[in-house]
């Protein structure tokens, strides 16, 4: 039996803590549940999906439709583009049944590469080794959920790259639907014609456009996300901020902005899997003056989930004196100095 297999390549960076990550587990079950009712599907899908960060990993490998079960997404630091496609890339090499003189081998893999962020490795040597063997032998749609990723790197990649405009639940459903589609497309092609192009569905009606990736795009991070410890459980968290541009007050008719951050959430994660999935601490800064709004701690209710130690790192308290769970350091808490404090945000 000749397979399609179908690679997810998801971008789990920080960024995606929270709704987009819940978005995409969600709209991945829905795919699943609505491919198990096709025929043509249940044929000839092979579905595998490998999450990626700082580092890459497989969350499970090429599996029968019917076998495949949706896995939890992890969390980890970083957005290294160029890691992700080396794993994909070696995957498919040892996971893809090639054409013999004995035997026909798979149809062309169809990749589905969601990602909210811009590269924090370096790409490049991935990109020319993508373009030099694979570009011909597999179908890749690149998505950009929001506005936050470089689509003029990601056509070096494909002729198709999209962007979802709105990651709102009704949004990320219907576009969902639309990836739903397009597997059902593609499984009738190769089963009843014997082609393996890519059968893309129609777009009308959902917030997804094609881009121009001819274009240069300015690229401009719309979240800043810190990493916290819980003082009580010595469990990690996120917490995550959203970009917020308006007017100065007095300052209105002079056109001038302020940029600000305001509070998403905060939500725990897995230290052991994040560290798994992050390369290296980031060096990027935020000063405590542009954080708007404080959470409680997600991990023990406390009421200051974002103190910051004079160690640099994040973690919660109850107002009281407290022990640093990252260093040690028995302290109360106080305010911060005038001109606030730059501490550390996560790499992607």
């Amino acid at each position: 039996m000749r397979r399609l297999p179908i690679y997810f390549l998801i971008d789990v960076s920080e960024s995606m803590v929270g709704e987009p990550i819940t978005q995409v587990e969600n709209g991945m079950r829905n795919i699943i549940q609505e491919l198990r009712t096709d025929p043509y599907a249940l044929e000839t899908v092979f579905v595998s999906v490998i999450a990626f960060a700082g580092k890459a990993k497989s969350l499970s490998p090429l599996t029968e439709l019917y076998k495949f079960y949706p896995p939890k997404l992890p969390i980890g630091g970083g957005t290294s583009l160029g890691t992700a496609l080396n794993y994909l890339m070696d995957d498919i090499e040892k996971s893809v049944q090639k054409t013999t003189a004995e035997m026909k081998g798979d149809w062309k893999p169809i990749i589905f590469l969601f990602t909210d962020g811009t590269p924090t490795d370096n790409p490049n040597p991935a990109i020319e080794r993508w373009q030099k063997h694979y570009q011909r032998k597999c179908n890749l749609v690149c998505i950009s959920l929001g506005d936050n990723a470089d689509t003029h790197l990601l056509g070096k990649l494909t002729e198709n790259v999209l962007r979802l405009k709105e990651t709102d639940e009704y949004s990320f459903k219907a576009f969902f639907k639309w990836v739903t589609a397009s597997i059902k497309t593609s499984s009738v092609s190769v089963t009843d014609a014997g082609i393996d192009d890519l059968q893309l569905a129609p777009m009308d009606g959902i917030n997804l456009e094609k881009v121009n990736t001819e274009e240069q795009c300015v690229v401009d991070e719309n979240f800043a996300v810190l990493l916290g410890k819980c003082s009580n459980t010595k469990k990690t968290y996120l917490v995550k901020y959203a970009k917020r541009i308006g007017d100065i007050r007095g300052l209105e008719s002079l056109g001038i902005k302020a940029t600000d951050y305001k509070l998403v959430g905060a939500f725990p994660v897995d230290e052991e899997i994040y560290n798994s999935l992050s390369e290296g601490k980031s060096n990027r800064n935020i000063n405590t003056m542009s954080l708007r709004g404080v959470p409680t701690c997600p991990c023990c209710g406390n009421q200051y989930g974002v103190v910051v130690c004079d160690c640099g790192n994040i973690m919660c308290s109850d107002g009281n004196t407290q022990a640093c769970p990252w260093c040690g350091t028995e302290g109360s808490l106080g305010e911060i100095e005038e001109g606030g404090m730059n501490i550390t945000r996560g790499r992607g």
